[in-house]
């Protein structure tokens, strides 16, 4: 039917649409230029995906372009799908503009939805409802007539089917007579429930006969529409709709994040091969990268928190077993085991997140009581460990006697003031490095901006390596809000590094990598500072090896860097 890879069975075999670029792309907040399109869909490609929906060319200048584009570059595997209505009302179907452009888009499949509900026939096409069916068969009678595969998309066809089940199976039966390949149904307001979406689509294929190809698309209005999904495939459904981490219009769409595992690792169905199935969280995290929206961490599959234990018991037990607490292997979604450290917290964290920092603590060692007791301790007073793995790194190797400083703070100031309608703040820091002291001046647009240059300027003299790094996002939390000015603030700074030479040291990064740490105080440049200097610190440990370097170079021309925030204007 399609170039999909010869591994799968066809016996369980369900076929994938993606309609991210187009349904997904409704998603209020969601605007996709051409190449952000191309981006996402050749990366749906290299996943396996069979079917992926480019956008409804008649109605979108921007989704012509992209089908010009992939008509000149191809993808490998999957089959693009233009979208399109059926034709308009009075209007012969090889007239019709929309689906001029259609054909125009050159794909071989073409998904075509119709009305399935008299109540959309009457009132919105304000048709008889003999003549929508008509409109259904005209419609894809000649689209294959020039070529194309028709996927019929039922538009709100469960809501259609109750309301007036004879006459939404006569818009099916017109669909299947006209030789659509798939018929589609659509809970377009996302409002039916699994047990009715069993029934129906059961009702759907004891009506039609077993020739005909179902397929399921489901909104998440009611929060069920990966459950509704399911259902419709469990009756009998092979064409499975949805979107990447479940955008969509509303409430979204059936996730295929969610659906793909389930139904490839729970029910034993084909959907993908498995090493691309291992690439599904990358996926996952790229296409929300594109869209520009933050990952769901507590996404089922492929968020950062999907396999992450944090209470004691549940991280003794993973340790021996991760069957114990873990409903099937990370790595089978290209995803990985997180142990989470907070007030929560037993030996058994503090020795998994040891063992993954790389370093030896052993059971019978005292330091990892001590670290678990300064733990609890730091977290009562404000500190959050589980969202800066650094800082913890960092603390740990205090306690363990291992971490040695690349650098001290003297003293900082911090002064800020107004320049016309700009405000504008200068530090001045004052650090030591071995037995050397280093005083510089920075200027930022706020004072966390200036802090952080100063220091930048002062430790380049001695770290070269440290104008690599960046600051990627600055966040602030007030602990106790009834202190009013005088609250306790936790601060969480994430840098960033993208690429280092080796240093001589053997030390040095390959490839790009983040790192997050905090600082805690009711004097909130105080705890920025913190956060800052650590986040350094870390970053000359990633680059330099634990060790500073036992002889100091001499201070040369200090560098100025650029700062790249990530969190407005600190």
């Amino acid at each position: 039917m399609t170039g999909m890879s010869g591994g799968l069975s066809e016996a369980k075999r369900l076929w994938i649409y993606d309609t991210t670029l187009r349904d997904g792309s409704q998603r209020e907040g969601i605007s996709l230029s051409i190449a952000d399109k191309l981006r996402i869909a050749r990366e749906l490609d290299r996943l396996g995906i069979p079917f992926i929906e480019g956008g409804w060319p008649g109605a979108n200048p921007k989704d012509v372009k992209f089908f010009w584009q992939l008509q000149q570059q191809p993808l490998s595997q999957a089959e693009v799908v233009a979208f399109c209505s059926t034709r308009r009302p009075g209007v012969k179907a090889e007239d019709d503009d929309f689906l001029r452009a259609i054909l125009a888009a050159g794909s071989r499949w073409v998904t075509l939805f119709g009305k399935s509900w008299d109540l959309h026939v009457t009132e919105s096409l304000k048709v008889p409802l003999p003549e929508n069916v008509e409109i259904i068969d005209d419609s894809i009678r000649y689209l294959i007539s020039q070529g194309r595969q028709v996927i019929y998309d039922a538009e709100h066809w469960f809501d259609g089917y109750k309301a007036n089940p004879g006459y939404a199976l006569q818009t099916l039966e017109a669909a299947a007579n006209a030789g659509a390949t798939w018929l589609s149904l659509c809970d377009t307001n996302g409002g039916t429930l699994p047990q009715e979406i069993g029934e129906i689509v059961t009702a759907v294929r004891t009506h039609l006969g077993s020739g005909i190809q179902i397929g399921i698309h489901s909104h998440n209005d009611s929060e069920t529409a990966v459950a509704n999904a399911l259902a419709a495939v469990n009756e009998g459904a092979r064409m499975v709709q949805g979107t990447i981490n479940g955008y969509g219009e509303r409430c979204g769409n059936a996730n295929l994040c969610s659906l793909i595992p389930n139904l490839q690792l729970k029910l034993g169905y084909d959907c993908l091969e498995p090493q691309q199935l291992q690439r599904l969280t990358s996926v996952s995290r790229l296409v929300s990268e594109v869209v520009n929206l933050a990952p769901n961490e507590h996404a089922a599959f492929v968020g950062r928190s999907a396999f992450a234990h944090k209470g004691g018991i549940h991280v003794s037990a993973v340790r021996k077993n991760p069957l114990t607490y873990e409903h099937l292997p990370p790595e089978s979604v290209g995803n990985q085991r997180r142990i989470v450290i907070s007030e929560q917290s037993g030996l058994s964290n503090v020795f998994s997140k040891a063992q993954s920092f790389g370093l030896t603590l052993d059971k019978a060692d005292p330091a990892g009581r001590e670290l678990l007791a300064r733990l609890k301790q730091l977290e009562s007073q404000g500190y959050q460990f589980e969202a800066a793995e650094a800082s913890f790194e960092l603390l740990m190797r205090e306690v363990m006697g291992l971490r040695s400083p690349f650098f001290s703070l003297s003293e900082f100031q911090v002064h800020c003031g107004h320049r016309g309608e700009d405000s504008t703040a200068i530090a001045t820091v004052k650090v030591l490095v071995g037995e050397q002291e280093m005083l510089e001046a920075g200027e930022g647009c706020g004072p966390v901006s200036a802090l952080d240059k100063a220091l930048r300027k002062a430790l380049t003299n001695f770290y070269p390596e440290v104008s690599q790094f960046q600051l990627k996002d600055y966040k602030v939390r007030i602990l106790d809000g009834a202190a009013g000015t005088g609250a306790k603030t936790r601060v969480l700074v994430e840098s960033a590094a993208e690429s280092f030479a080796m240093e001589p040291n053997g030390g040095g990064l390959s490839e790009s990598r983040r790192w997050t740490t905090l600082g805690v105080s009711a004097n909130i440049l105080e705890a920025s500072y913190q956060a800052v200097a650590e986040g350094l610190e870390y970053g000359l440990m990633l680059t330099r090896g634990p060790e500073p370097l036992g002889e100091m170079p001499n201070p040369h021309c200090s560098l100025i860097v650029d700062e790249t925030g990530g969190g407005g204007n600190p």
